[in-house]
């Protein structure tokens, strides 16, 4: 059983004005401190229950990395506490502890060590790690001939020989190749199918998505928000996108979601709807339906180039597909103020069963991260039903003509 509870958590530093005051602190205490305090996390606040799957988002500088420390306990916290139930496991800093000069299994033996396990215990564990990482022979060579990629291949390989209670995870999976990032979030969902807590810090929105439970966002020290995945990662996305001279609305809609809408408010979405081949607006639709997503805009201010672009995601707010007006060469140029644009989307739903949210960016570019004119989550929800299809799995429809050759 491992569990995670975070009580009033803060760390703050010591800054000098000069490297003299430090030394008059400590030779004249009666003087009073000669520092102030540079707070790095304040007031942090949370738990994670056995078994449960939490992601932790910010932008870098945000903290990320100090309360991992804290929590694993290779920095003390200024105030507050951590107390941790059951084996933790932690991947932080990449290749954290292992030696340059020292060849991976010598590596192994000494992480090993470091997470609880004995020496025989790692040498009967030793073929799986190597089978896991796949280096081959330069499990045998000195780690400081490693890319950053071999090192996390060991460094995740080892971490997580044996099942722990708690697995830590920082960003250090970002680095591998795709095939072994692929191979190491499928142990991960592994362990969580088999009760291990986790704590995963990453910005890839679909790895929080598609693993966490919930996520925890901090924001300049502090906790800023936690809620589902989907939710935070939108108001997280909203945030970042312009954090200067942008409103931020979080409305929350009757089926008990929150929907996130950013942006300067130059361009707004006046209506959306999703029609059929009659042009009747819709809600249910069948998988591979000739549909029609129809988007009008209204500017309120005159924009110089306005670029409309649409995300398709599933229930779990993972991109199923996306595009906009800029990656088509269909930008607009010259929109005057009060100025209405219909844009009509027409394709077929090659979706699976299920409910599907459209979430629509108004911008200039290709990206929201210029101008965000207006960027909203959960404008339009729909449904995706099999009513003529055989019966198949997954959120893509995808049939296959099929040729059987027996000799």
């Amino acid at each position: 059983m491992g569990t995670i509870t975070v009580s009033n958590l803060g760390k703050a530093y010591k800054q000098y004005p000069t490297r003299w005051s430090r030394l008059r602190e400590w030779l004249l205490p009666f003087r009073g401190p000669q520092h102030k305090l540079k707070w790095i996390l304040q007031e942090i606040s949370f738990e994670i229950a056995s078994g449960e799957a939490v992601g932790l988002i910010g932008i870098n500088g945000a903290g990320k990395s100090t309360l991992l420390k804290l929590i694993t306990g290779t920095t003390q916290p200024t105030t507050g506490g951590v107390h941790l139930q059951g084996r933790v496991a932690a991947l932080l800093e990449l290749g954290m502890g292992f030696h340059p000069d020292f060849t991976g299994r010598q590596n192994v033996y000494m992480a090993g060590q470091l997470l609880g396990l004995g020496m025989d215990e790692i040498t009967a564990l030793m073929p799986q790690i190597e089978e896991f990482a796949e280096i081959g022979e330069y499990m045998d060579q000195p780690v400081r001939v490693y890319s950053s990629g071999m090192q996390m291949r060991v460094a995740f390989s080892v971490a997580t020989a044996r099942r722990p209670d708690i697995l830590i995870v920082d960003e250090a999976l970002s680095v591998g190749d795709t095939y072994f990032q692929h191979k190491s979030f499928e142990r991960i969902r592994q362990f969580r199918r088999a009760g291990t807590t986790l704590l995963l810090v990453s910005h890839d929105k679909q790895a929080i998505q598609s693993v966490c439970d919930r996520a925890i966002m901090l924001d300049g020290g502090r906790l800023s928000k936690q809620g589902a995945p989907e939710e935070v990662m939108d108001y997280y996305n909203a945030m970042i996108a312009d954090r200067e001279n942008s409103m931020l609305q979080l409305n929350a809609r009757d089926d008990g979601k929150v929907q996130t809408v950013s942006g300067t408010g130059e361009a707004t979405v006046a209506d959306i709807a999703l029609l059929d081949a009659d042009g009747q607006r819709v809600e249910v639709i069948d998988v591979g339906a000739e549909v029609t997503l129809q988007v009008t805009v209204r500017a309120r201010a005159a924009i110089p180039r306005m670029v409309l672009g649409y995300m398709i995601k599933d229930r779990l707010g993972q991109a199923m597909y996306g595009t906009n007006t800029d990656l088509k060469e269909l930008p607009l140029d010259a929109v005057q103020a009060g100025e209405e644009v219909v844009y009509r989307f027409r394709f077929h739903a090659n979706l699976g069963a299920g409910t599907y949210s459209v979430a629509t960016a108004i911008v200039s570019t290709d990206t929201h991260l210029v101008n965000n004119y207006e960027w909203r989550d959960l404008a339009l929800v729909f449904t995706v039903i099999n009513m003529r299809r055989p019966h198949f799995e997954g959120s893509a429809w995808i049939d296959p003509a099929i040729e059987i050759i027996r000799p």
